[in-house]
């Protein structure tokens, strides 16, 4: 399984292994659909062991920033290899999420 989460009292926690597509969709938006919409919780998106992403990665990102509350929301993208950040990089992304 690519995807795995874990809820803590104020934080979402996300793990993306191997390639994050269009074919991780329902799995993704599974891993954050029971917290609350705009609840003010922080979602930590562990991208240590992602390999690739595409467009539709980024649409399911923005999506999750939309569901965490746009500015209210908290989403951290961390441990993005140079490759994934590269490409979140060329797409503005850092002006929309914290990554490291």
């Amino acid at each position: 399984m690519p995807i795995t989460s874990q809820v803590n009292d104020d934080t979402v926690n996300i793990t993306i292994a191997g390639r994050f597509d269009f074919s991780c969709h329902k799995e993704f938006r599974d891993a954050y659909r029971n917290t609350p919409a705009g609840s003010g919780k922080k979602f930590i998106i562990d991208m240590s062991q992602t390999e690739y992403i595409d467009s539709s990665a980024l649409g399911m990102l923005l999506l999750l920033r939309e569901h965490a509350g746009s500015e209210q929301g908290s989403v951290h993208l961390k441990g993005c290899c140079n490759e994934v950040k590269d490409i979140l990089m060329v797409s503005n992304f850092d002006k929309l999420f914290e990554i490291s």
